[in-house]
């Protein structure tokens, strides 16, 4: 064989089991070295807003979709019953306050004459006087309580978020307990990512993490806010006598259990694109990753203080 094909045939081989290795380097790497999941989702909590006081909406100050800041109105319930009340309960408190004033007065009166009035008078008017002070802090209560319901027939945010569905109209009634907006938490926006168990071992609390979302090429990152301390026991039941039911047989073929792994994305990132319910891939990049001592880091359920170097 002519030598300068047999250094190219050599060079062409070598070549070529250099890019295999490269390219089983890779995909070690790719799925190896960095924990990853394509079974991820975003989250956040969904708020039930409902009223305190029952009464007819006068007013919807909101949008379906509409960002709102904890405080805003949402939507007004009747006032006017409530500031009826408002007033009823004011004038009950004077009237209390005149009484106090007048039973003050005699019981005032009847110990400056102990000598010249009865044993039984006396009693009497001080029961009176102590009777009178409890009808003013009754009455007190009743004001406060009558203001609070009055307070509460604006309905405000309870959290920054986002109104998900606005079908309220005014004229509704509005019953006290029944939900009647739903409200997207922004601050508790967060990508949860289930992940193998066998990939514990390399996430901790603090690690940095990327994330992806289904349907968008710019990725997003974050850290591991929390590993979660429990999932449920498929295997286990609890029997009629409350003594554990375990089934007899046994699974040859055991799959690794996905242990839902929390990512707090980092301020500054896109949070429009964080839609909860969408699908996202999660990848824990290890060049950031952070060590917990004797390893316990992966059973930390609480928040990092910061991110790890």
């Amino acid at each position: 064989m002519n030598p300068i094909r047999r250094f190219v045939s050599l060079a062409i081989t070598g070549a070529t089991v250099l890019i295999a290795l490269c390219a089983i380097w890779y995909v070690w790497t790719y799925y190896e070295r960095d924990p990853r999941t394509r079974n991820g989702h975003v989250r956040a909590d969904v708020v039930g807003v409902t009223t305190d006081v029952s009464g007819l909406v006068t007013a919807v100050d909101v949008v379906s979709e509409q960002r709102v800041k904890k405080g805003d109105l949402l939507f007004q319930v009747d006032t006017e019953r409530f500031e009826i009340a408002v007033q009823q309960a004011q004038a009950n408190l004077e009237s209390a306050q005149a009484a106090l004033v007048y039973a003050g007065q005699q019981a005032t009166r009847n110990r400056n004459l102990h000598d010249l009035v009865a044993k039984q008078e006396l009693d009497q008017s001080e029961s009176t006087l102590r009777t009178a002070r409890a009808t003013v802090d009754q009455a007190r209560a009743a004001l406060a309580a009558a203001q609070l319901n009055l307070a509460r027939s604006s309905v405000r945010a309870p959290v920054n978020g986002i109104v998900s569905y606005v079908d309220l109209k005014p004229g509704a009634y509005a019953t006290a307990g029944k939900g009647l907006l739903a409200l997207v938490d922004l601050d508790s926006l967060r990508v949860e990512g289930y992940f193998q168990e066998t990939r514990l071992d390399q996430i901790h609390v603090g690690d940095r993490a990327e994330v992806r979302l289904l349907g968008s090429d710019a990725p997003l990152y974050g850290h591991v806010a929390s590993i979660t301390s429990a999932i449920n026991d498929s295997d286990t039941n609890i029997g009629s006598n409350l003594l554990p039911s375990i089934a007899p047989n046994f699974a040859w073929v055991r799959l690794a259990q996905r242990i839902p792994v929390r990512i707090k994305i980092d301020p500054g990132s896109e949070l429009g694109v964080l839609i909860p319910g969408r699908s996202a891939s999660v990848t824990i990049l290890s060049e950031y990753a952070g060590r917990d001592s004797g390893g316990a880091g992966h059973i930390t359920a609480a928040p990092a203080t910061g991110t790890r170097k």
